[in-house]
């Protein structure tokens, strides 16, 4: 039987997927980020050899297979050639996991186009912790976006929890009206005082990139309270995200009157309120867009991807 693994790393997990090669799933496991660029982990880019080895063996475990069975993998990598001294590090790592170099690494933004068109030509938008647009038209990939947290990202699950923390302590102190985020944010985060928020970002999550994204979630709940300042924050994420899109198409000169493909991947995008915001963006552009929902999990679709690689399809 012939096996091929996708593995696509994120900012909050890493997921991985074997699949054959008539697209049977036959084993699927969680594991920890392989973000080695937070440096809260405390670890550099050796974070993702130690990742991977133990991810790999375990999705193998799984499968009752080894990992020299493994026709073809490939392995989608946050952070990967935005540091270019890294990259043959980087390169490197899965050969510890595998016992061999029958694979491919690259950017985890493949992973959710992949998955999402299936390999189809088409933009795929990422919206998770950090956020990117990768589109394909030929044998032509475009990234836009995707320049991290600090000056970047732009409606991603991380830009959308630092402007609801900045609403929430302008409510707090006076600066604007108080809304319902204030309380759904108390209680999340089980403060006793407002200004604990300070003592939780900076000294229990030490600014983590991953525990500030996944207070998108709440934000977003706040806006579905009506709460001014989360509703605001939502339609500037959708109109960021529609942003990308546009530039990624034009990039990628896709022809004006055709209906291009768009579909997503990342939790962001997942959460319906934002997804009813976005759609109705980007339909309201003067290119037309054929925005479909997604195929395949990223990491299916890394396992589809390992398999075109190898030359199967």
């Amino acid at each position: 039987m012939t096996i091929y693994l996708g593995v696509d790393g994120g900012g909050s997990g890493t997921a991985l997927c074997l699949v054959t090669a008539a697209g049977e799933v036959i084993a699927e496991a969680d594991a920890p980020s392989c973000y080695y660029l937070d440096t809260s982990s405390g670890e550099g880019a050796e974070l993702v050899e130690r990742v991977l080895v133990e991810a790999v063996a375990h999705v193998c475990a799984l499968a009752g297979i080894r990992p020299a069975d493994i026709a073809y993998a490939f392995f989608g990598l946050p952070a990967y050639g935005e540091v270019s001294a890294d990259v043959p590090t980087l390169d490197a790592a899965p050969r510890s996991a595998l016992g061999h170099d029958r694979y491919r690494c690259d950017n985890d933004m493949v992973c959710g186009w992949a998955g999402s068109l299936a390999l189809a030509d088409g933009i795929n938008v990422i919206s998770g912790t950090g956020s990117m647009t990768y589109g394909r038209r030929g044998d032509t990939g475009i990234r836009v976006g995707g320049w991290g947290e600090l000056f970047g990202d732009e409606g991603s699950g991380y830009w959308i929890g630092i402007r609801g923390l900045q609403a929430f302590s302008q409510m707090s102190d006076g600066r604007l009206p108080p809304g319902p985020l204030l309380d759904v944010l108390r209680e999340h985060l089980d403060l006793t005082s407002d200004l604990d928020l300070v003592d939780i970002v900076l000294n229990s999550w030490r600014g983590s990139r991953r525990a500030i994204a996944a207070l998108s979630r709440p934000i977003v709940h706040a806006a579905t309270l009506g709460d001014p300042a989360a509703l605001r924050i939502i339609d500037e994420a959708a109109t960021e995200l529609v942003r990308l899109v546009e530039t990624t198409r034009a990039r990628l000169d896709f022809t004006p009157t055709s209906p291009v493909p768009v579909s997503y991947s990342g939790g962001v995008l997942t959460a319906p309120e934002v997804l009813r915001v976005f759609t109705h963006k980007l339909t309201a552009r003067d290119h037309p867009y054929d925005l479909r929902s997604p195929i395949h999990t990223p990491a299916i679709g890394a396992a589809h991807y390992a398999a075109a690689l190898s030359g199967a399809i």
